[in-house]
């Protein structure tokens, strides 16, 4: 087994989950680059070798069962264990996405990826976390996630959502379950709040990098064995459900 730390952030090839990446090799992990293009993953991996990362690419479709089981075999046979698992992936079929004028089977899309697939990639890359002294799962959630957020008009946090900022808010609700779950096990799952960064999934209208963005992730990555579990923050701190 690899004396390194071992870590997998899906849809790394580019946006935050790069900068995912990159921070958490600048720390002297290994890291896998999960992403589903293999152009976009193999320059991914490429450049972060070149910045001195220990780079290493899996090829990942979060929506497909083989794909997932196939990442996870990988990470086995190269580590025999996966240290931190960053559930990043995810997508936005158009913004503002009004609940009367959205389509079911666009809704059922973001659900499979943003919901359904980080289920699928942590149940998958579970027997790999458990072999590890300082499991960490981290999933990428919103602030528009917030209900409370949401509910609050002067905060205003994003148009109206009928399909992306439901599906995060659903993810929120998976990600205390599986806590509840995993309690006592070592595991500490949590999920991030990266703020409103500039990416293609805004059409790169955001206002931070996304190095910036990258923060909360990196923070819960590498949280102490008596760090929180099932919670939602922000590279500031607890964001509120």
């Amino acid at each position: 087994m690899s004396e390194k730390t071992i870590a997998l952030v899906t849809g790394a090839n580019k946006g935050i989950g790069y900068e995912i990446a990159a921070g958490l090799g600048a720390l002297g992990w290994s890291v896998g680059i999960g992403a589903r293009d293999e152009q976009r993953r193999d320059e991914a991996v490429a450049k972060l070798r070149a910045a001195g990362a220990d780079a290493f690419g899996v090829p990942l479709d979060v929506t497909d069962d083989e794909s997932v089981a196939a990442a996870a075999r990988l990470i086995e046979e190269r580590a025999g264990r996966l240290d931190v698992l960053v559930n990043n992936a995810g997508i936005a079929e158009g913004w503002p996405d009004v609940p009367t004028a959205l389509d079911p089977q666009v809704l059922l899309r973001m659900v499979d990826t943003n919901v359904v697939g980080v289920v699928r990639v942590t149940n998958a890359m579970l027997p790999l976390l458990r072999r590890s002294a300082h499991p960490r799962i981290v999933n990428q959630s919103s602030h528009v996630a917030s209900l409370t957020f949401q509910t609050t008009p002067e905060l205003n946090r994003g148009g109206i959502s009928g399909g992306y900022t439901p599906t995060k808010t659903y993810l929120n609700a998976v990600t205390i379950q599986y806590a509840k779950e995993l309690e006592g096990t070592g595991i500490l799952i949590n999920l991030a709040c990266p703020g409103y960064v500039a990416t293609d999934l805004n059409g790169f209208q955001g206002t931070l990098t996304p190095a910036q963005g990258a923060a909360a992730s990196i923070q819960l990555a590498t949280l102490p064995d008596d760090g929180p579990s099932g919670g939602l923050f922000d590279a500031d701190g607890v964001v509120p459900w």
